[in-house]
């Protein structure tokens, strides 16, 4: 960088989500240097990752390199992993050093959330990254390949039995994806299972499922997923998680695979920035976005809580952290130019939530209730709308319409060592431990002792 440019404020962005993103592309012309630190070298459209974990979208059709999008803008992208913020200082604490900041916009989501039973994620999986997504489908389609072999039938059925804990978007997602590639995808691939046996059982310690919905649309999301083949059990609370399976009370169901989507708790970075949290670990920033008694501090995304005029507490999810970002920079604007800062006022274009193919529930605008096929339609067009790149936009749209329409999963290539029958209690090994693409030509033969048709030309 020349001097001219040494001489600006500059700004450190950091996170590449939604409001990291978006805060980044408004800053192009504040007159500003611009620095974004994220742990991941690419911004991830994180409402389609069920679908990567499913195997009907790969993870390029939802992911960009960050330098690519943000090279036009001048932008300097580091990545790193940020441990906190010295705000006396006015530093960034990296894990191998440290970043000087005049303004910082912080933007580093959220996590996953066990409510204190840490123990219980070395037996479930939770849906917040790439790799989360690649070792959830990894599992997912293992399970029916170690049931092919599986000769015991009780370690069979628990091997296609799926559990997942919270029936929230996400949950109710991945319920709804899941029955699909039993009863459709999957038929016809297996000579000694029929994967429609499998269960999928959606568990939701509230009294009905979306519960932040009205309550007639959680209503129909139940239905349409009963009707799929889900078993919903609401009003259920979990109480221990271990490799047999899940624990409800005295109830015990033998479950192989354990997907978790019942809470979150935000990035902790936000407890060195020296305010008092939530129970969810946000920052109560002010109404123009910044940290209390420090106006040179900006919080989006899942990191905030931003109270609307109503009390309630603005959602977490991609549009507000759009919107958020874009203000922040607003806001950094107006201090340069010696202006008032101005408060945040979140438009709600709508919240939904897909069951399975061509269904949705959803509200738009705050007021508007739909479900069925036209809740689908608008879902789809939000989504396609938000993606980043054509690319991604025609790469995405192509694959949902051949999974509409023909039921397929495109994305069901499994790679890692292959999973042996001596081994039954040991989970899979992460992603990335391992190379041997495992599929039913590699293992079969040489277990039935009989001749497997060849179908590799399926997909």
């Amino acid at each position: 960088m020349n001097t001219t440019r040494e001489n600006l404020p500059h700004v450190v962005i950091l996170g590449g989500g939604f409001g990291g993103l978006y805060a980044a592309r408004y800053l192009r012309k504040a007159g500003v240097r611009v620095t974004m630190v994220d742990r991941h070298n690419h911004h991830l459209f994180q409402p389609l990752l069920y679908q990567v974990a499913t195997a009907t979208l790969s993870p390029s059709d939802i992911a960009a390199p960050l330098r690519a999008m943000l090279g036009r803008n001048h932008v300097q992208v580091l990545l790193a992993e940020v441990t906190g913020v010295d705000t006396a200082r006015k530093r960034v604490l990296l894990a191998d050093g440290e970043l000087a900041y005049d303004f910082l916009i912080v933007a580093t989501g959220a996590t996953h959330s066990y409510f204190g039973n840490e123990a219980w994620s070395r037996h479930s999986m939770g849906l917040k990254t790439v790799e989360d997504a690649l070792e959830i489908r990894r599992r997912v389609l293992l399970a029916f390949e170690q049931a092919e072999r599986e000769p015991d039938p009780e370690r069979r059925r628990a091997l296609l039995t799926f559990a997942i804990i919270g029936a929230g978007p996400t949950g109710v997602e991945l319920a709804g994806a899941l029955a699909e590639i039993s009863r459709n995808s999957l038929s016809g691939d297996f000579q000694n299972i029929d994967p429609r046996d499998a269960r999928v059982i959606l568990i939701e310690g509230m009294d009905r499922v979306l519960p932040t919905y009205p309550e007639n649309l959680s209503g129909e999301a139940r239905r349409v997923l009963e009707k799929l083949g889900v078993e919903v059990r609401t009003g259920t609370r979990v109480t221990n998680i271990d490799t047999a399976g899940v624990d409800m009370g005295a109830e015990h169901l033998a479950a192989r695979t354990v997907l978790w989507a019942a809470g979150v708790e935000a990035s902790p970075v936000a407890r060195s920035l020296g305010v008092t949290l939530d129970r969810a670990g946000r920052v109560p920033v002010t109404p123009e976005l910044t940290v209390p008694g420090h106006p040179d501090i900006f919080v989006v995304g899942d990191l905030a809580l931003v109270k609307q005029d109503d009390g309630s507490a603005v959602p977490g999810v991609a549009p507000a952290a759009m919107q958020e970002g874009k203000h922040a920079v607003l806001n950094l604007r107006r201090q340069l130019a010696g202006q008032p800062m101005q408060p945040f006022r979140y438009w709600d274009r709508g919240t939904y939530a897909v069951i399975g193919r061509g269904h949705a529930v959803g509200v738009a605008f705050r007021r508007v209730k739909q479900s069925g096929f036209i809740a689908w339609l608008a879902w789809l067009f939000i989504h396609i709308t938000f993606l980043i790149g054509f690319r991604s936009k025609l790469a995405v749209l192509l694959n949902w319409a051949y999974s509409y329409l023909t039921f397929g999963r495109s994305a069901r290539i499994i790679t890692g060592p292959a999973p042996r029958l001596d081994e039954r209690g040991v989970p899979p090994l992460p992603v990335g431990e391992g190379s041997a693409l495992v599929g039913r030509e590699a293992v079969a033969p040489a277990v039935l002792g009989r001749r497997v048709p060849d179908r590799r030309g399926e997909g």
